[in-house]
């Protein structure tokens, strides 16, 4: 018997919005003039929802059990025990929701067949029970995001228990979660790991069942866990693998967390501790928990963990501009010249494409009507790239110019100052074709958007680079979301976000958070670029009239006219 969920009578599941005091993402404000979250310290004012299922229907059949085991998966108190009432009691012992997740399109769109008809139910002791799901991402036992588009079988096998009721006896490890409430029951949470060079933080975002109090969760991942696969080659983890947590809980007394280690970690240096703490530190403040320094101990000793030195993202510095022959940052109706770059730019009697200027303003990264990109600093205006069908250049932290042409996106090079073009390997292996790329402002990733086959896809991938910080190769491709519409711009949203804009006859900005799941929002009707900025809020889009547009709310806002070219600056 096959019926779709959505045309069959709703099981009667009751299912409830129990209002749950949750702390909402107290983070630091790193800049702009949006604050983000919540400061350091202060109480949560607004309360999130998390939806509830009910338990089993006495005398409900086969379907309407699996119907409501996968309903209650968005109920994860007591490690899912709503959904374990379901199972037959030696599966409720073995189950583990903990597996993953399979995040589908919503509950009308699951498909469920079952062995035995309604009319034979009431003579049947055992059933086989079918359910297709129309996915859209899933979710690995250690957190990690990935968008998986199409269809899934699922299989499960139910027997009628002594006490008469159908109980599932055969089930897949994870749960069901419709995309819709996804969010509502998952929370990402971004984990810190710094770069090969133990300078600068990375964020791998994780996903894990929302809680009162994250702390335990993240830092259990942290120091536990490894960096998700595809980031791994440019990243590393302070805590050493024979450290682990000694107690299961992290309190967090007068914004202190109080981390118990096991006993390796008394033997560790001080800069090995450093690192440690700055890293946990980072990663609770990045989940919402309000600390002010981490505390390690073991067997209740203190251990003297000072903080480590790591490169701070700049501070917003506002929107750069070609306007009117003038380059340079816009204050109010006036351009701010950047010295050493303003003066070169006006020089330049060819037309200008794109401008990518370096976070302390000493150099930009330019591509000219010529198609070539060239470099832009210390008085000087040096050619890096002649190469046919250059797309724009992105500059990284490290002072390195991107470049690749559209039809070669295998070609990807990068010059530095000395305007020596270095090859990256292993770019971009299975593309035909690149239309944008943006390194991260952590230069241990780099976005793109590809071709692959048919199918336009936005992509990221970690930068490895050498001792001297220069990158040589990138590791495996980490697909983010597919496009159906051309893209007309990227950039950098932050550490953890970009933003891609799309389809130059109906613009549309999607926010695509690195590892979990998009938004979708109209762009201005004529947009065709698009510069980033440390918050989703400071993303500036260029009309093709010359408008330059801030968001003002769910709209845009017109905010300056004549710009010929918006800008961006390096990891943006």
């Amino acid at each position: 018997m096959t019926r779709r969920r959505g045309t069959r009578r709703m099981l009667a599941i009751a299912l409830a919005l129990t209002a749950l005091v949750l702390p909402a993402c107290a983070g630091l404000p790193t800049s702009g003039d949006v604050a983000v979250g919540l400061k350091l310290g202060e109480s949560p004012q607004d309360v999130d929802i998390l939806p509830v299922a009910s338990g089993p229907i006495t005398g409900a059949g086969p379907e309407e059990i699996v119907e409501g085991f996968l309903e209650a998966g968005i109920t994860t108190t007591e490690n899912w025990d709503t959904a374990r009432d379901f199972l037959s009691p030696s599966l409720q012992r073995s189950w583990s929701p903990s597996a993953g997740v399979s995040i589908d399109v919503g509950t009308d769109t699951r498909t469920i067949t079952s062995s035995v008809p309604d009319d034979e139910v009431e003579g049947a002791d055992t059933a086989e029970v079918q359910v297709t799901l129309d996915l859209v991402a899933s979710v690995d036992d250690s957190g990690g995001y990935s968008e998986a588009l199409g269809s899934s079988n699922v299989a499960f096998t139910l027997q009628r228990m002594e006490s008469g009721e159908w109980r599932i006896t055969q089930a897949p490890d994870g749960v069901v979660i419709d995309e819709t409430r996804f969010t509502k029951v998952f929370e990402g949470y971004p984990l810190q790991y710094f770069d090969l060079g133990w300078s600068r933080l990375v964020p791998d975002m994780r996903w894990f069942p929302r809680r009162q109090s994250p702390a335990t969760t993240v830092t259990r991942a942290l120091i536990g866990g490894e960096p998700s696969g595809w980031l791994d080659p440019a990243v590393q983890n302070a805590f050493p693998a024979d450290v682990q947590l000694a107690q299961d809980a992290v309190p967090i007394v007068g914004q202190v967390a109080d981390v118990a280690l096991t006993r390796p970690a008394s033997g560790l240096d001080a800069t090995t501790l450093s690192r440690m703490r700055t890293q946990l530190q980072a990663t609770l403040r990045g989940a919402g928990v309000a600390v002010t320094q981490v505390r390690f101990t073991v067997d209740g000793r203190d251990l003297d963990a000072g903080v480590a030195d790591v490169v701070e993202p700049s501070a917003e510095v506002g929107t750069l501009v070609l306007q009117n022959g003038t380059f340079g940052r816009i204050v109010g109706d006036e351009i701010s010249p950047l010295p050493g770059i303003s003066s070169e730019i006006a020089a330049i009697t060819q037309p200008i494409v794109s401008i990518d200027v370096a976070a302390d303003d000493s150099r930009a990264a330019t591509q000219l009507g010529d198609q070539h990109v060239y470099l832009i600093g210390e008085g000087s205006l040096d050619e890096l790239d002649s190469r046919p069908g250059l797309i724009r250049p992105s500059l990284d932290p490290y002072g390195y110019t991107w470049s690749v042409p559209a039809g070669a996106p295998t070609a990807v090079q990068a010059s530095g100052s000395d305007a020596v073009a270095r090859q990256v390997a292993t770019a971009w292996p299975s593309a035909s074709a690149i239309s944008h790329l943006r390194v991260a402002p952590d230069g241990a990733r780099v976005a793109a958007v590809v071709t692959v086959g048919k199918q336009m896809w936005v992509v990221v991938a970690a930068v490895v680079r050498d001792s001297a910080g220069i990158p040589i190769e990138l590791g495996e491709v980490k697909q983010l979301t597919q496009l159906f519409e051309p893209a007309t711009g990227l950039s950098w949203l932050g550490a953890d976000r970009v933003g891609v804009l799309v389809d130059p006859n109906s613009p549309r900005l999607l926010t695509q958070v690195v590892g979990g799941p998009g938004s979708a929002e109209a762009a201005p009707s004529n947009a065709i670029s698009i510069a980033g900025a440390r918050t989703a809020s400071g993303v500036r889009i260029l009309g093709a009239n010359g408008e330059l547009f801030a968001h003002a709310g769910s709209a845009w806002r017109e905010v300056a006219s004549g710009v010929s070219v918006l800008a961006t600056r390096v990891g943006e």
